[in-house]
């Protein structure tokens, strides 16, 4: 297996890049709300190949890595931060306290994934 797709840094760089796509496939329309809801959904599933495309990877060369569980927790971890991110700088929308404090939650979930045991 060539090294990169071995490298436990593998998956994460697929997954982060693969949500990028998918909260733009999901979200990026809402600039555009003009736009007609069939060409809207025909240009998301466009850009949602591009998502499958690293995902699926991402999840195959992962699961020699890491468990399901941890690469299931990995992807709503990285899907909660690319989409944090996406919120502010392309919505332009204001995250609350009461976001850091759902987020804070659920990265304390995927502390107890990744914990070997209770």
């Amino acid at each position: 297996m060539p090294p990169f797709i071995a490298s436990p840094l593998s998956p994460i760089l697929l997954l982060v890049l693969s949500n990028v796509f998918m909260t733009f496939a999901w979200y990026g329309h809402l600039k555009f709300k003009e736009q007609p809801l069939l060409i809207v959904i025909l240009v998301s599933w466009g850009i949602a190949l591009f998502e499958y495309c690293l995902a699926v990877p991402a999840n195959r060369w992962g699961s020699g890595v890491y468990s399901v569980a941890q690469l299931k927790t990995m992807q709503e971890v990285i899907t909660l931060s690319v989409f944090a991110a996406f919120s502010v700088f392309y919505l332009k929308e204001e995250l609350t306290g009461n976001h850091a404090i759902g987020f804070a939650l659920i990265a304390a979930g995927a502390f107890f994934i990744f914990k070997d045991k209770v």
